[in-house]
């Protein structure tokens, strides 16, 4: 067994965000409206020839039924929709929105915490991720950080994931573990990831229950994780997973509730960022 796969599994342990990290980026969603351009922007590149994973969504750029800050909390939504009328479409029968941090701002190493509460029903699959945030970016090669997933027809398992060109879900060998979570989309809890040059540790609410970690041997193909990643929010609905027992039409709308999103990087990283 190489030693990145010694810590793994599902690891029960205190976690929370390192003393003495500083914050360095935050959203608290205290202005109603639009979710703020100068910290998100919106992925809506694949509506019209139809999204990865066999998803039937279709992503709208800053629509407020799909994407919205009321009463300090971002909201996305997915909503049973006629995307006909929009320029993009690919004929999707759901809208929601895919909030990102590209171009706005990305990190190498830190802390991330997101409060957030879930939501729930069949063909549901919100998540928290990361991706490289570079031109050309190649998936899985340059790596994908899920912070969390959680699928409807799973409801109150959480899933913290880790995807390279070794370790990844198209080869059934992506690493990563779940905690369950049973008032997962009743109420808030905070999603929490660290990364740093030796391991990246997930957690919600302060406990630690998956650990990936650096096996120091120099190949990307199992550690692309040292140049920046951008953060990434949505709600999907159906495809390969959120879809594997259909979608519940009966559902809609529903929504991601997003109460705050903060990170933190240690002394050293916080100084040398840009």
């Amino acid at each position: 067994m190489s030693k990145s796969n010694l810590p793994e599994g599902a690891i029960q342990e205190a976690g929370g965000i390192p003393a003495g990290w500083q914050l360095v980026w935050a959203d608290e969603f205290d202005q109603d409206g639009l979710p703020d351009p100068k910290k998100w922007d919106y992925d809506t590149d694949r509506n019209s020839k139809g999204w990865y994973n066999n998803e039937k969504q279709y992503y709208s750029r800053a629509r407020p039924q799909n994407s919205r800050v009321e009463s300090g909390v971002l909201i996305i939504e997915a909503r049973r929709d006629d995307t006909g009328g929009f320029s993009d479409s690919g004929g999707q029968d759901y809208s929601s929105a895919r909030l990102v941090t590209r171009g706005k701002a990305s990190w190498t190493y830190g802390a991330w915490e997101v409060r957030a509460k879930l939501p729930c029903g069949r063909g549901t699959w919100p998540a928290i991720w990361m991706l490289a945030d570079k031109p050309n970016m190649q998936w899985p090669d340059d790596g994908e950080i899920d912070i969390m997933e959680h699928v409807g027809h799973d409801k109150g398992v959480v899933h913290g994931t880790i995807h390279t060109r070794a370790y990844n879900h198209m080869r059934s060998t992506q690493r990563g573990s779940e905690l369950r979570v049973e008032d997962v989309c009743g109420s808030f809890h905070r999603y929490q990831m660290v990364w740093t040059p030796e391991a990246i540790t997930m957690g919600v609410d302060d406990r630690n229950y998956f650990r990936f970690v650096n096996d120091g041997d120099g190949s990307k193909s199992t550690w692309p994780f040292s140049t920046p990643q951008y953060l990434l929010l949505n709600v999907a609905v159906g495809g390969t997973w959120g879809g594997a027992q259909g979608i519940d039409n009966s559902i809609f709308p529903v929504r991601m509730d997003v109460d705050y999103v903060r990170v933190w990087q240690s002394p050293k990283e916080a100084a040398s960022a840009p």
